[in-house]
Parts: C-alpha cells; structure tokens; sequence
C-alpha cells in the first residue's frame, strides 16, 4: 500500500518501528492521522541519496541494496520543491546555521569535547522531539542524521569516529587489522571469501526476525568478529550499533547458511591433484599418501545433565568436549571433517562412523598418529595405514625404527600445523557456550573452510 496521496510507484520502503521517528514520517508525507500497517510503504523517489548507506559501515564495501540509514526522513515531494535560490553561499551558509541554532537554543559551537555526549535513545528522543515542536514550514525537513552529526561534532572532525571501535578505512588499508579481526590475509581477501556467498546471500532466511540496517557486508563480518576474536555478543552490538538480539540473529543464521553453502563444496581431491600438488617429501617417501588425518577437541560449557556431563568428558582434556577428524592433503589443503562427536568417543569410533573407507581409493594410504590402529578396518579395499611403530616395552629399539618415525613425524607434523590454524579461530578455543553447541559442528566446518582461503603453509 502506498502512503503518498500523489506517488503510485509500488516500491519503496517500510515505516520504522520507531515511535517518534515514524511519527516524523507521517508529519513528512502530510498523513498525522494514517496508521501504518505492515504492507504500508513509502515510495524511495521521496528520499535523497544522502539518506542511503551506500558504503557498509565497517566493512566498506558497496552495498548491493538500498538500505535506508536509521534516521532518514522522507523530504522529496512535490509541495516542497524550491525554485532555484538567488541566495549567495555565504547568505545561504548563514541561513542554515541560524536555523540550527533555532533547533538547538543554548548550542555553543565552541563547547569543549569533554562536553559532547555519546549518541543514544535519550539523545536520539531527545532530538526528535525538538523537531516535532517546530512549525511546519515549506523547508523541506532535515533528516535526523544531520542534525545528530551537527550536535554531535565541534572543532573540524574530532569526535566523527567517537562511536566507533575501529573504522573503515583502517579496514580497507591494514592488513594487521584484516588479519586481527576476520583471520584473513587481506581486505580483497575478505571480499573474495564474501564473494563465494553471492548471490544466495540476499535471499537469507534469518534465524528470528529479518534484520534491518545493516549490510550483508557487514553481517558477514560481524560473522568473521565473533569466530576469530570471539566476543561477547554485546560487545560485538556495541561495535555494529545494534542489540545483543540482532547480534545473536545475524551470527545463528549467517552460521548456518555458510555451512548450507560451503558443505555442498566436494572439497576432497581427485588421486591426480593430490599427486600434481605432492610435495617432493612426500613423493620419495609416502608417494600413496591420499590424506593425513588426526582428532582435534573443542572445549565446551559443561552440561547440565548427568549423563550428557559423562558423555562429553574427555579423558584426554580432562574437561567437556567435542571431537573432530580432521584430514588433509600432503599438500596442505583440509580435505576432510568429521562430524563433532562427544568427548569420551575414541579415535577408532569416529573413523568407523565416518566415510572415510568410502572415499578412499583401493591403493591409497592414510597417515595417522599411532593412537589410530585401524589397520583392519582398511585392509579389505586395500588401503594402507602409516603410523608410528610400537615401541613401548622393547629394551633393544632398531635404529631404522627410529629414522622411520623420524620421517614420519616430520611428514605428519603438516595436519598438526592445519590444525593449529584453525584453533586461531578463539571461538573453538574457547569454552563454547551451550547455546552453540548444537551447531557446532557447522562452527567448526566454516572456520576449517575459511583456513583453506589462507596461503599454503606446507613448503613444497
């Protein structure tokens, strides 16, 4: 439904939830007494440029959407377009800030910086009803957004980045920054990764409630913040401007489809790519290594149930966790994740559960630390098993025994350091709240798949 008595243009956008800035609209569009509905809309021709974020607020790239800024205003209509002004710049310079000072009675422009308060709902109310107090007149209205920034800033611009953490231009141009809060190498890096969740992107279906305002640019980076650093959701809504709820929506969902995306990626490679990308090592010695496997465990939050509490406790971590297979190519490409199982499963149980026997070529070998003894469990499609040699409980140890764990050990150590990578990710690190826990083994999946957007670390 269009709310614009001389607009039949059927797109447009959505009344604010806001009380009194969607009372600043009605007053706009000359409709006090309208009560907008949910399907009621107003036109986008009746709002400028300026009232878009072109750019998303901390990731920097532009947006694909029209997305609206929190507190823009309808202006363009056609009872308030103004003939050209034969008013000079300085004479129209002088206007507008008289007019400021009209909405801001007592507003010294030289006041300190120590006086300049921090932009919430009391100042953001506060604003809005002073605007609500003033006589209609045919200027057109100002949008909330300037006259914020006008009472907000003094002297030149020091106070335009008090409200934020870190901006965008440190984003685009430091690497360091990249790396800190997303774990990859680069800005490019960042959009080439985004970029391999276009365009399913724009059709999220979100975990609760669609979210407004921010950018799919920025949502996937609030994504990036809260698996590498590992925040607190309402430390990551203080960075982005939004509610620990809309932080809680974005991450839950943006999980999800990450994982419905990337896991339909065949990531485990052909026998020929694994002998194309083999490094020389590897080919003297384990020329029929198809993958390197080992476990991994993520600390969880301890369960509130008994038997759940006995079930995910790890003899090993001495702690509540979930385990993870992980496999890799010689080549340093992870190729290969398991589901996450309960702490107290043992390595064999989970290779049993797994399909790896399934994948695995007749001729190939698998790589393993010498707490996988599964030789039998391969050994009827003719796949090979190296580990270490058992040598506990022989006074006398061959001296090829040792050079051959010794070569072993070194080729082996590659899944360790994959491994390692993806523990720089804090969220698997850290103890994962119950809350997370049922998606875990997505969590997991998504940080596995953002390391292999990383360089080699594997020298050839």
């Amino acid at each position: 439904m269009l709310c614009t008595k001389l607009c039949r243009n059927p797109k447009g956008h959505q009344f604010p939830r806001d009380v009194k800035l969607k009372k600043l609209w009605l007053k706009a569009i000359r409709r006090l007494k309208f009560e907008p509905k949910s399907g009621a809309r107003v036109c986008h021709k009746h709002f400028k440029e300026s009232d878009y974020e072109k750019i998303g607020k901390y990731s920097g790239i532009e947006n694909q959407r029209k997305i609206l800024k929190k507190s823009a205003i309808p202006s363009i209509f056609s009872w308030n377009v103004k003939p050209t002004s034969s008013e000079t710049p300085r004479e129209q310079r002088l206007k507008a800030r008289n007019y400021r000072k009209s909405l801001f009675p007592g507003n010294d422009s030289t006041q300190s910086f120590s006086d300049i308060q921090p932009l919430d709902d009391a100042n953001v109310s506060h604003h809005v009803d002073i605007l609500e107090n003033q006589p209609s007149t045919s200027t057109p209205l100002p949008s909330t957004s300037e006259i914020l920034d006008q009472n907000n800033c003094t002297k030149g611009t020091q106070t335009s980045n008090i409200l934020r953490l870190f901006s965008t231009d440190l984003l685009l141009n430091d690497n360091e920054t990249v790396n800190y809060y997303t774990g990859l190498e680069s800005y490019s890096k960042f959009t080439l990764v985004l970029s391999t969740l276009m365009p399913m992107a724009n059709d999220l279906k979100y975990r609760w409630t669609r979210v407004v305002g921010l950018s799919l640019e920025d949502q996937f980076l609030m994504l990036l913040i809260k698996l590498r650093r590992n925040k607190p959701d309402f430390e990551i809504g203080k960075i982005f401007g939004v509610s620990r709820t809309v932080v809680s929506n974005v991450i839950i969902t943006w999980i999800n489809f990450v994982n419905d995306i990337w896991s339909l990626l065949d990531i485990w490679p052909s026998r020929e790519l694994v002998d194309f990308y083999m490094p020389e090592n590897f080919k003297s010695y384990y020329p029929s290594t198809r993958v390197i496997i080992d476990g991994t465990e993520i600390p969880i939050q301890k369960p509130s149930q008994p038997d759940a509490q006995k079930v995910s406790f790890s003899q090993y971590k001495h702690r509540n966790t979930l385990k993870f297979l992980v496999g890799s190519s010689p080549g340093g490409l992870l190729t290969f994740c398991s589901e996450g199982y309960a702490g107290s499963v043992s390595d064999r149980q989970i290779v049993e559960r797994s399909n790896l026997l399934q994948i695995c070529d007749t001729g190939d070998s698998i790589m393993a630390d010498r707490g996988f003894n599964v030789q039998d469990l391969f050994a009827n499609k003719g796949i090979g098993i190296n580990i270490p040699n058992f040598l506990k409980g022989k006074s006398q140890i061959p001296g090829v025994l040792i050079k051959q764990d010794q070569r072993l050990s070194s080729q082996r150590v590659h899944i360790e350091r994959l491994i390692g990578l993806t523990k720089t990710y804090k969220i698997l690190t850290s103890e994962l709240n119950q809350y997370y826990v049922p998606i875990a083994s997505k969590i997991f999946l998504v940080c596995l798949m953002l390391c292999n957007f990383r360089e080699g670390i594997v020298h050839k």
